[in-house]
Parts: structure tokens; sequence; C-alpha cells
């Protein structure tokens, strides 16, 4: 039998960074064992995205460190010299730095480090650390909800375009966006993303939207794993902006069988992200799919991802209008009564 790894390049460029595969581990709670990261590894990942140090994390920590100090002061004059600068010691992002420097150590593959916020003096200093602590790139994770009515459309389309560029002129490793698709023009907020220096766009992150607990009377989380549907808002702005912006694009959500990873490269992704597939199946699920690319790619004289990437996207495709609104009135002339 012949073997399809030798034959068939599944090899990719991600960030500036050579990946074996399209195949990334996204940022979750998963990725905060080393032992699992090496798992992955193993699997057929061909980078990792640590989970997220959220804002909150660094505040909470600062007001606990804060209270501590204020606390020993009315002891003794002496007992604030015994805690460290505020600002740059606070235990976990301390300990964050240290899971980046274990995982390194652990395995050759990239280790993206993943920062969840919204403010910009908080990330700074931070993305800083994370290079020091030897992350390979950065992904900025904006979780930005603005329920303030006052605040513009153009007034949040800026925090995220300031954020790039604040971030890119402190670090010198690659810098991807995560953002969410609730923007009223997402072509021209990539293109101003990608003129502010985003090296990637990872599209989409997921809003979670809690339940009201009718018993308790209380809001309560409400967490959905996604699933093979929730790639196709994915796919159509990909395949949109391909060919338009420099930033390279990720794909992140609904990401659950070699289908969904060889229609992400045709859209013209350069990665495919998964969590809530290997929640689902395990790490080892990483080989089955990694097999699977092989055996379609076979099958249909494909040598090499690059070559797919872009195929479907919205330059290369006869219709190009399928993308636009004239699909709209054929999907739903499509629907028959059964």
């Amino acid at each position: 039998m012949i073997d399809l790894s030798k034959t068939i390049d599944l090899s990719t460029t991600y960030l500036g960074l050579k990946l074996k595969s399209p195949l990334v581990a996204s940022s979750s709670p998963m990725c905060q064992d080393v032992a699992n990261v090496r798992r992955m590894e193993e699997a057929g990942a061909a980078a990792v995205v640590l989970h997220s140090l959220f804002e909150e994390q660094i505040e909470l920590e600062s007001a606990e460190l804060d209270r501590y100090i204020t606390e020993g002061s009315e002891i003794s004059a002496e007992a604030v010299t015994h805690f460290p600068e505020l600002t740059y010691t606070v235990d976990t992002p301390a300990a964050y730095m240290k899971h980046i420097e274990a995982c390194k150590r652990a395995v050759k593959i990239p280790i993206i480090a993943s920062l969840n916020g919204v403010s910009k003096g908080a990330w700074l200093d931070y993305a800083k650390q994370m290079e020091q602590a030897g992350a390979d790139a950065l992904e900025l994770n904006v979780y930005y909800i603005p329920a303030d009515a006052s605040v513009t459309g153009e007034q949040v389309e800026q925090r995220y375009v300031d954020l790039v560029q604040a971030i890119k002129g402190t670090v010198h490793i690659p810098v991807a966006i995560k953002l969410g698709p609730h923007f009223s023009s997402v072509a021209n907020m990539a293109h101003k993303l990608d003129a502010a220096g985003a090296d990637a766009l990872v599209l989409f992150n997921r809003f979670y939207q809690p339940d009201y607990d009718l018993e308790s009377l209380e809001v309560v989380p409400n967490l959905i794993l996604s699933n093979s549907h929730d790639l196709l808002l994915r796919l159509h702005w990909i395949a949109v902006l391909y060919g338009h912006v420099k930033a390279d694009m990720a794909l992140t959500g609904g990401v659950h069988t070699a289908a969904d990873v060889l229609k992400s490269m045709m859209a013209g992704a350069k990665i495919a992200m998964m969590t809530s597939a290997l929640l689902k199946r395990g790490i080892g699920y990483l080989d089955t799919l990694t097999t699977e690319l092989l055996l379609w790619m076979g099958e249909h004289e494909y040598d090499s991802i690059k070559q797919m990437q872009g195929s479907m996207s919205r330059n290369s495709v006869p219709q190009p209008a399928a993308f636009e609104r004239a699909n709209y009135m054929k999907v739903l002339s499509s629907y028959a009564m059964r």
C-alpha cells in the first residue's frame, strides 16, 4: 500500500510559521495541561493555541494583591516591602508565563499564546511577557459586547484597530486577532485590521449567551459545543475576503470532520482550528482526521494542501454572486415542503 503521507504534502504556513498540516488545536481549557499539549502534538496537531489569559484574571489578582498590601500597611510600614510591584507580579499571569515555557520545552510544534480582554493598557505588558516566555505567536481574543448605547460602531471598530497597532508596536512575534462576525461591514473591518498590521485574522469568535434558570431566577452560563453547521458563516467570509487582505486567515468554529477541514482550505483559510471536536471525540481524533485528509486528497488527485487553498473562494468560482444576494433567493426557493 502506498504511504500517502510521503506523496501528499499537508503542510501550510500560518503567521510565518511552517506547519506540518492545517490541523490546529484552538484555545481551550484542554491546553492548560502540558500533558494534553504533548498528546496533541503526538496525535497530529500542527500547532496549539493555549487557553486565554483573561483580563479579568489580571484585574482580580491585582485587586486581591492590592487588598493584602493595604491590610499589611495598617499593621506596619515595613510589611508593604514584602510584596512585589503590583503591576508586574500577579500570580495567575506569572503561572501563565511558566506554562508557556513548560509547553515550549515539552513539544516542537509552535505554541501560540492567547490574550482575552478589551482594554489596551492591560494587554501590552503581558503581550511582551508572553513573547519573552517563548511564545511563537500571539492571538488576541477580543470579547467585547458594546452594551453602552452611547458607544458608536465606529468607536467599537477603532478599539480593535488601536489594540492591534499597540500590540504590534510592543512585540516582535506575529499577532493574530480573533474577532466576531457582528460588525456592520465585516469586509471593511478586515481591511482596517489588515492595515493596522494584523498578521492573521481568526474567523470567528463565538459569543456565548447566558440563559435564565427559572427556578433560582438567576442568569447562568450556557455552553453549547459547535457543530459542522457553524462552519458555513466562516466559509462565507473567508471565501469573500480571500485575496483581498494580506493577513493569513484561520477558520475556527464548526470544524469537526475532514470534509470541514477541506472546505476551510478551499475557501482560503491557512489553518482549521478545533476544540469542540476534540472535546467530543478525544485528542486522538486528530490522527483520524489526518488519515481521512490524506485518503480524500489521494482519491481526488490533490498533491498538496496549498494546491486547494482558495480554490473555492469568491475569486475562483464561476459565479461569485453565489456568495452574495443572488444566493439568498435561490436558497429560499430551493426548499420544498415534504
